[in-house]
């Protein structure tokens, strides 16, 4: 008997920090069988900067901090406006919060968002916390989209490489005979996002404007290529700051266009070095990098296959984690498995996602 379909709306907020965005699809926990209302929720100013500040703060702020509190109310809060704005009834909310701490060397992940607010604004059951059990049993948390990116390309041809550059970057390789590896490269945007907002006062690099204005400093992107992060294998994976201290350091003197090239050849090029068992048919590139000239034109010099956004294959750039989350939260209630050893390096494939249920 076939499985009983499950309505969801996911929740994103990653790691730009420019807002949320919610995605209705139905699922049976493997395959897709609709897909319904996307949208975003941008944030307000002061709730984007309130989040860039979590992230200095989160190593050693309390979690009980009147401040984090604050801000996880008015996250939350635009988030049961998110679900509104997906206008339809569903069964169950995945909610991936906001990540402002990711150190799984350390045993630890971090996500802000009040799970039983939501589901009691909502009034529906909401599934959360979906990255802990991966680092509670020695898995690095991330990336967690890679069985959702094989369920949207289950009839592609492959090998097929999936990026999506989001504020850290990563990868899922699809193999011809069903293998499934995944991994962070390197930063994404957010580098390049905090640049614009020192230099231009805007959130991100519109178009790739001032990097395409620059010159890459290659002895500076040397440096950057050096960090030993890149000579770890796979799977692993990366707090949006990681290289915060070693970004400031090499483009310290830079002029903020030459800065902004040598940042997206830094991203570009260290999504070219990850190991892939076999070279990839074709590149599909998610998140907001798809839309930058700039990485997409590194990309494409970088890899002698076609380079093109995900809308090539059909799929809603915009809308993609959201989508994701709403599929891991049908596969947490049927205790299916959210990763594999080969794409976060648990031991097992492992379930994860708490539930929350309503309370009035």
């Amino acid at each position: 008997m076939p499985t009983k379909s499950t309505r969801a709306i996911g929740l994103m907020s990653g790691t730009s920090l420019d807002g949320v965005d919610v995605a209705w699809l139905e699922t049976d926990g493997e395959s897709i069988t609709h897909f319904g209302t996307t949208a975003m929720l941008q944030y307000e100013e002061s709730l984007r900067a309130d989040l860039r500040r979590l992230l200095d703060l989160a190593p050693s702020i309390a979690a009980d901090d009147p401040f984090l509190l604050d801000v996880e109310q008015r996250l939350t809060q635009d988030h049961a406006i998110a679900v509104v704005l997906a206008g339809r009834n569903a069964d169950v909310i995945g909610f991936h919060g906001q990540t402002i701490l990711h150190a799984p060397d350390q045993h630890r992940t971090w996500q802000i968002g009040d799970a039983a607010r939501l589901a009691h604004l909502c009034r529906m059951p909401v599934v959360h916390d979906f990255r802990s059990a991966d680092v509670a049993a020695g898995g690095q948390g991330a990336p967690l989209a890679p069985l959702f990116h094989a369920a949207m390309a289950r009839d592609l041809p492959k090998p097929l490489l999936i990026v999506n550059i989001g504020g850290v970057a990563n990868i899922t390789y699809l193999g011809a005979n069903g293998e499934i590896l995944a991994c962070d490269t390197g930063p994404g945007n957010g580098p390049l996002d905090d640049l614009a907002q020192k230099h231009l006062g805007q959130p991100y690099d519109k178009d790739g404007a001032l990097a395409a204005s620059g010159t890459i400093d290659a002895t500076r992107l040397a440096t950057l290529l050096a960090h030993p992060y890149f000579a770890r294998p796979a799977p692993k994976s990366l707090d949006r700051l990681t290289f915060s201290a070693l970004i400031a350091q090499a483009t310290a003197g830079l002029q903020p266009a030459d800065a902004a090239a040598t940042l997206a050849e830094f991203c570009t090029s260290a999504i070219a070095r990850a190991p892939l068992p076999a070279a990839p048919l074709r590149v599909l590139v998610g998140g907001g990098g798809r839309k930058n000239p700039v990485l997409m034109a590194g990309l494409a010099r970088a890899f002698t296959v076609p380079v093109q956004p995900v809308e090539a294959a059909g799929w809603d750039g915009d809308a993609l984690e959201a989508q994701c989350f709403a599929y891991l939260a049908v596969r947490s209630l049927k205790g299916l498995p959210l990763s594999l050893p080969s794409t976060t390096g648990v031991a097992q494939p492992l379930t994860g996602g708490r539930l929350q249920s309503v309370i009035l």
